[in-house]
């Protein structure tokens, strides 16, 4: 009886967090992802989405699409991101924490097929709070977006 009890106490919050969406994700048939793992993490164990991994933004730095981009993130990304890309205060506090977009630009990762895949995506692939914009941006306000990003 109190193997039974034990196997309980065990298997009960697993399949509760599971139904919530706190176990493993399956993305496309793809590699599964914990919660929490870092979308670095996971594209050096995975790569980048090959639908995006050669992307390149086709737009200019204008003033105009670097205006409009900032305009954009002002209005989608900011509130998790803050004004800097260093984090917000309630985007800091989610599980895991939003990448320091400032920071993140600094390094080799930070490439056009990569922010493409992130903000187009959001944290599907990896289980996080982030949604994906795919369906809620054009392809040319991503775009912006992804210029104003190098600008951080």
């Amino acid at each position: 009886m109190r193997t039974l009890v034990f196997l309980a106490a065990l298997l009960v919050p697993a399949a509760a967090g599971a139904q919530m969406g706190n176990g493993p994700m399956r993305h496309g048939g793809g590699p599964m992802m914990m919660p929490g793992a870092t979308r670095h993490a996971y594209v050096m164990q995975h790569g980048i989405d090959p639908e995006y991994a050669n992307a390149h933004d086709p737009l200019q730095p204008s003033a105009a699409n670097l205006a409009e981009g900032r305009r954009l993130y002002r209005l989608h990304c900011v509130i998790c991101h803050g004004d800097t890309g260093e984090g917000s205060e309630a985007g800091l506090r989610l599980e895991p924490p939003v990448q320091n977009l400032a920071r993140l630009g600094q390094k080799p990762i930070a490439t056009d097929g990569f922010y493409d895949w992130t903000v187009s995506e959001g944290g599907v692939p990896l289980g996080s709070a982030m949604p994906p914009f795919k369906n809620v941006l054009t392809q040319e306000q991503i775009w912006k977006i992804i210029l104003y990003l190098h600008t951080l």
